[in-house]
């Protein structure tokens, strides 16, 4: 039987903003697996790797990582993110995904062959710097919350801007974030941490009510007072102004890290001192023993630090 195929999502998205990448996503209407295993012989590559439950398939052709998925359509319930799989259509599968900038297909078919598919007008939100759903925001985030996440990253990474139904939703369901696994919440974390600018992240993290959920000792630096002739008098703020300062001149996450946690133990330390004004002594012995306790809760790697 012939299968449909068509390169899909953030290949597609990166090739119009002329970023680079090194993976590339076909989508298969029909059994991923399968293609993958005919282009695989076909370009005479020997190792394929097939995921049975998840119906998909990867392999490294040239420095370059394919990965291929059949079309699916997904069910989800309330309290879990493992969602019931189906076969479905290319409509079923564009329908799933997160954000419209991330739902354009090339086809890859012979009579086709090249066409753009834009069924949610990604092209224009890509002009217009515009994160947004494809469906309903509420839906798209109950399905999958770390999408919530995963628009902030995108915000941070492209230097976009969120629809205002988008945020509305993504604050009003923040709570749904603790259903994800740490892991995944983690690794979203991070990417913003590693984005350009990650004050976009952060202070979208913040100003939704997220950071509460996810990171609650770097929402609590919000509206902690400090003397303004040294610092920024808002530390949440002073905080995102040293992590951007740092990421304009190193990449290194943890250098980026070691900025973001820096203050983290001003709250607890606060204290007014008349005549001088507020102080945070011992804020720094502090911050170093919760250390262990943070890295351990987000699943963060202990060998990373002397912790």
């Amino acid at each position: 039987m012939r299968e449909d195929v068509y390169l899909i999502g953030g290949f597609v998205r990166d090739i119009i903003l002329y970023r680079t990448r090194n993976e590339m996503d076909f989508l298969v209407v029909g059994e991923g697996p399968s293609f993958a295993r005919k282009l695989a012989k076909a370009l005479n590559v020997k190792e394929v790797t097939i995921f049975k439950n998840f119906g998909t398939a990867h392999f490294i052709y040239k420095d370059m990582t394919l990965e291929f998925v059949g079309a699916r359509k997904e069910s989800y319930s309330r309290n879990s993110r493992n969602p019931k799989v189906e076969k479905g259509t290319l409509d079923d599968d564009l329908n799933r995904r997160d954000f419209t900038i991330n739902c354009l297909a090339i086809s890859l078919n012979k009579n086709t062959f090249g066409e753009l598919l834009d069924k949610f007008n990604g092209l224009e939100d890509i002009n217009e710097k515009l994160i947004r759903t494809p469906l309903e925001p509420g839906k798209t985030f109950d399905d999958d919350p770390l999408r919530i996440m995963r628009a902030f990253r995108f915000a941070s990474q492209l230097g976009f801007i969120i629809d205002p139904n988008v945020l509305k939703f993504a604050s009003e369901m923040a709570e749904r974030l603790k259903i994800v696994s740490q892991e995944r919440i983690t690794d979203e974390f991070m990417k913003i941490l590693g984005s350009p600018k990650p004050s976009v992240g952060l202070k979208l993290l913040f100003e939704s009510g997220v950071m509460k959920v996810i990171f609650p000792e770097i929402h609590n630096l919000a509206g902690v007072e400090q003397r303004k002739d040294y610092h920024h008098k808002d530390v949440f703020q002073h905080t995102c102004i040293v992590i951007d300062n740092i990421s304009a001149v190193s990449d290194n996450i943890w250098l980026r890290f070691a900025a973001l946690v820096h203050d983290i133990a001003k709250p607890q330390t606060k204290r007014f001192i008349e005549g001088t004004g507020w102080s945070f002594h011992g804020h720094e012995d502090l911050g170093a023993k919760i250390m262990k306790s943070i890295f351990e809760r987000l699943k963060l790697p202990l060998t990373n630090w002397n912790i």
